[in-house]
């Protein structure tokens, strides 16, 4: 049987959120050092003071993934005290059209992909040289299951996702001959205050721990894709391989009927 990977140091960004919360929680334990950081002082606060009353050794700073000088530099001081083994960029955030329907405003798209893609790539691209010399370290990239067929309510999102998830099955195949996993994580609808911002439906939803603890599992393997629940997997993949055509007819009746029903 393969040696299940078990992590000592872990950042993860977004850590304030329903998902890095629960990811948090579930890497704290004794001994282990765990590096956090979110936007949002007080839920960031929350989570150290839960992780360190668990027992692990929390270093926790506010900053917004969007800055990726200053994301940089505090990413190596940790590194430096404490070789990192598992990074998971999971910041992100969601925009829609909104229930009128309305486009995005380039404001808004830009402001998804600076945090979605370009935060996530400011996030792992200063280890990947330090894990290379060291011959060992994860990467988890938070995409989602949107990745595979962009859903209408979320064009902004959908390709940031779409985007995060060829990026890091690139990455995976590059980074192999230097002994660093890299897992896609492609999660469906989890209860949270992201997901609260979706207009749409919201099929077979999972809590923030359900996710974590399958998520953790995963890469526990240093499985390649993470995509769950199975039904959405499956049904993300159906639409990504049939007819545009026929994606199309089914996906603007379900989320357009939602809208109507909002209205």
């Amino acid at each position: 049987m393969k040696k299940r990977i078990t992590p000592g140091c872990i950042l993860i960004t977004g850590a304030g959120g329903d998902i890095g919360s629960a990811l948090a929680l579930s890497y704290a334990k004794p001994g282990n050092i765990l590096a956090l950081t979110d936007i949002d002082t007080l839920r960031l606060k929350k989570i150290s003071d839960l992780c360190s009353s668990a027992g692990a050794n929390v270093i926790s700073a506010e900053i917004d993934v969007t800055q990726s000088r200053m994301l940089a530099d505090w990413i190596i001081d940790v590194d430096n005290q404490y070789p990192i083994d598992l990074v998971i960029a999971n910041a992100g955030i969601v925009s829609s059209i909104g229930n009128k329907s309305e486009p995005e405003s380039w404001k808004r798209i830009k402001k998804v992909f600076d945090t979605n893609l370009y935060g996530v790539l400011a996030t792992v691209t200063p280890l990947i040289n330090r894990m290379q010399e060291r011959k060992k370290g994860q990467i988890a990239i938070m995409s989602s299951l949107s990745a595979y067929r962009g859903l209408p309510l979320i064009p902004a999102y959908s390709a940031s996702k779409a985007s995060l998830k060829v990026y890091g099955e690139a990455l995976r195949g590059a980074l192999a001959k230097d002994n660093i996993g890299v897992s896609v994580i492609c999660p469906g609808f989890i209860k949270s205050l992201m997901s609260d911002q979706f207009p749409g439906p919201k099929p077979f939803m999972l809590s923030a721990e359900q996710a974590a603890n399958i998520i953790v599992s995963s890469l526990s393997k240093n499985q390649a894709r993470v995509s769950f629940p199975f039904p959405l997997n499956l049904g993300a993949w159906f639409y990504s391989i049939i007819p545009a055509g026929l994606s199309d007819l089914l996906l603007n009746f379900s989320a357009f009927k939602k809208l109507k029903q909002l209205d």
